[in-house]
């Protein structure tokens, strides 16, 4: 069964540093999109970041740039989001997500994804 493995979310003061994961089980990542959604409590879904399977174009939210990064590293089949400058609103479950197929660009549309994480929690908080 393909599942997907969030790891690095924690408690981080207000502009700390974190960095998320993605390892896929029973698959690799080189030819999917790769997303990070996160869900804050009583909001809804919101993407935060993509990365295509060709060419590695990024995409990312208003909220999220300039302070986040993805990156994929096909060689250790991971995707990172690393999260700089963390503000109390970047509280939040965050999931990884995967959608198979040669894409040059990619969306921050939940529906676009195929396989998706259980999430790791991200709070921040002084």
């Amino acid at each position: 069964q393909l599942q997907l493995v969030e790891s690095g979310g924690g408690l981080v003061q207000p502009g700390g540093s974190l960095r998320l994961s993605c390892t896929p089980s029973g698959f690799t990542l080189d030819y999917y999109n790769i997303g990070w959604f996160r869900q804050a409590p009583g909001k809804e879904r919101e993407g935060v970041s993509c990365i295509s399977s060709l060419g590695g174009s990024t995409n990312y939210a208003d909220s999220v740039k300039g302070r986040f990064t993805i990156s994929r590293d096909n060689a250790k089949n991971t995707v990172f989001l690393q999260m700089n400058s963390l503000k109390p609103e970047d509280t939040a479950i965050y999931y990884c997500a995967a959608v198979h197929g040669m894409f040059r660009l990619c969306r921050l549309e939940g529906h676009d994804m195929e396989y998706w994480g259980k999430g790791t929690p991200v709070t921040v908080s002084s």
